[in-house]
């Protein structure tokens, strides 16, 4: 059964809540991939049949209607995340993806997102533990294996949101300002990836674009490192190609914002061709150098950020750096706890 028919058998149900449960599934981790479970989480502020513009401040399409977005970009950007997984994926059509999101469970609430003031702030923030409270943050995470949180919910210039935010026993590394209170901590682990409904799959998974960065800068020690060093840094440096502007310096694989030819950001559609080693990574900078400009991802956005996974060390990646192998760097995604308590860095 595909993933939209799962999704389409889970269903929305009653006016107030939706709670479906599903099996536990705890995350699995070898060699070759990880399962990630995850709990979706619904917050639609209704008026009648349609969404509340006053709630959302763009948005006041039928709630019947905005459950079916929600529902296919939930499909689209599972598939993109597992797709951009696959360990040099853009010429081994083959490979198997290294990341398994499974949907263990749906919530729904149509009501208005939780909110508290904001010091210096225009719109209200998101309170994140109120949802951990009214969604069973802990029963989903500590018992039913759940490691990621998807929330549906809007911006619209009503409220403020964190794309990524991350609790558990190794503390906060995510896209937020990392406020060690903003959520519970719980016994394992999870990450939080606030979605909104107003726009398209590719917004959402550049939350999640931004999150493997920032665990990965972080797993680097670019946190510790004076800025003018950055470019010595095996991710942002050698693997990016970047620097303390965040542009890229030397042409190696780019980041979100920034593919290699890029001048600015959210540049994807840049046609200038650049010399860039993306194709052929070494982190001594040994790879062979090939033109490149914007046609591999065709100008866009969604299919740049799974050209871009897709590059990332894989499991049997073969690559080594200063005589230490280089470790598969989705263990840091898929089983983060497990990689902290173990101390593990991007080498072997």
């Amino acid at each position: 059964m595909s993933f939209w028919c799962r999704l389409c058998r889970l269903g929305f149900v009653g006016l107030g809540l939706a709670f479906i449960h599903a099996p536990a599934v705890a995350t699995e981790s070898n060699s070759v991939g990880f399962k990630l479970p995850v709990l979706l989480v619904h917050y639609f502020p209704t008026n009648g049949t349609n969404i509340d513009r006053r709630a959302t401040g763009d948005w006041g399409e039928s709630l019947e209607f905005t459950r079916a977005k929600t529902l296919r970009q939930t499909e689209e950007i599972i598939r993109a995340l597992e797709d951009g997984s696959r360990h040099q994926g853009w010429r081994r059509p083959d490979a198997p993806p290294t990341l398994r999101y499974q949907v263990v469970g749906s919530l729904e609430f149509l009501r208005p997102l939780p909110t508290l003031p904001r010091s210096g702030g225009r719109v209200p923030m998101t309170d994140y533990n109120q949802i951990a409270v009214e969604a069973d943050f802990k029963t989903w995470v500590e018992e039913r294996g759940v490691r990621e949180v998807w929330i549906w919910a809007y911006h619209g210039g009503m409220v403020d949101l964190w794309e990524s935010n991350m609790a558990g026993p190794h503390g906060d590394v995510s896209n937020s300002d990392r406020n060690p209170d903003d959520l519970p901590v719980l016994a394992h682990t999870y990450t939080v990836y606030h979605y909104n409904f107003q726009r398209g799959a590719s917004e959402a998974v550049e939350n999640h674009m931004h999150q493997i960065e920032a665990v990965l800068n972080h797993v680097d020690g670019r946190e510790r490192t004076p800025p003018e060093r950055w470019p010595e840094l095996l991710f942002w440096g050698r693997f990016v190609g970047s620097d303390h502007t965040h542009k890229i310096v030397r042409p190696g694989c780019g980041w979100s914002h920034y593919p290699p030819n890029a001048e600015s950001d959210y540049d994807w559609a840049n046609p200038r061709a650049v010399l860039t080693d993306m194709n052929d990574w070494k982190p001594d900078g040994t790879g062979r150098k090939a033109l490149m400009d914007s046609s591999p991802w065709g100008g866009n956005s969604l299919r740049w950020f799974v050209y871009w996974m897709q590059h990332l060390p894989g499991p049997n990646n073969g690559l080594t750096f200063e005589g230490r192998p280089l470790r598969n760097w989705w263990v840091f995604i898929g089983d983060y706890d497990r990689a902290r308590a173990a101390g593990w860095k991007l080498t072997e």
